[in-house]
């Protein structure tokens, strides 16, 4: 963040402001936090769940990637709460407004849940530090690589991060989860249509696939993802079965 710069709200599942999100590289205290809490997988939305065609914002310029509804669903059916987490940039830059983006997002939601895939929440940013005029052209810490959409939803879903998951076609996207202590962190090509191009360190990357769908149907992955999905870990000192 850069010196001086302000810090504001992400902004929650039902469009509602939310509390100021936490800052730094650090992983959050989940420590205080109540049992129950469940992994969330994490997508993007541009690139990720749908062709990004560049500012979309209607529904009639929305495609889905291929097979992604159906990955969600196998995600969701492994125990995973499914969290959309997306830079809206268009309406910092005047492209769309907020109302715009609601409104596509119901309609996505609506299609999420009809293909078993329940989404939990929906979080965008829609700030920029550099394009558009007004209160929206400023630093924050929503924006990803910062990671206060994940904060905020794990606060709001009361959601494990330990064992979560992040799917995203850029580096930022990896370093926003990073940042909020996600481990498992997959960078995905851009619409589905071939590996990743985005120059990743390895180090901030789990796996590599072209789409959500490919990431499912790999074995090394898709078993790291039971592992953390199903149920949560044993306490340590309890008995086991």
């Amino acid at each position: 963040m850069r010196p001086g710069a302000e810090q504001h709200n992400a902004v929650g599942p039902q469009g509602r402001l939310r509390p100021r999100a936490e800052t730094g590289a650090g992983r959050p205290d989940l420590a205080r936090e109540p049992p129950g809490r469940r992994p969330a997988a994490f997508l993007d939305r541009d690139g990720v769940i749908n062709v990004d065609h560049g500012y979309v914002y209607r529904q009639e310029d929305f495609a889905f990637v291929p097979g992604v509804l159906d990955a969600a669903a196998d995600l969701a059916r492994m125990g995973y709460a499914l969290v959309v987490v997306t830079n809206q940039s268009g309406i910092a830059r005047g492209y769309y407004t907020e109302n715009d983006f609601h409104t596509l997002a119901d309609w996505m939601r609506a299609r999420f849940a009809e293909a078993g895939a329940p989404l939990a929440g929906v979080y965008h940013c829609p700030h920029h530090p550099d394009a558009g005029d007004g209160t929206l052209r400023r630093d924050c810490d929503c924006r990803k690589p910062a990671p206060g959409m994940l904060l905020a939803a794990a606060r709001d879903l009361n959601l494990d991060l330990s064992r979560s998951a992040l799917f995203g076609d850029k580096c930022d996207d990896l370093r926003a989860a990073q940042a909020a202590g996600v481990p498992l962190r997959v960078l995905l090509g851009k619409d589905g249509a071939a590996m990743p191009q985005d120059a990743c360190p390895d180090a901030l990357t789990s796996a590599r696939h072209p789409s959500l769908a490919h990431a499912l149907a790999d074995p090394a992955l898709r078993g790291r993802l039971l592992q953390c999905g199903v149920s949560p870990p044993p306490q340590a000192g309890a008995p086991e079965e």
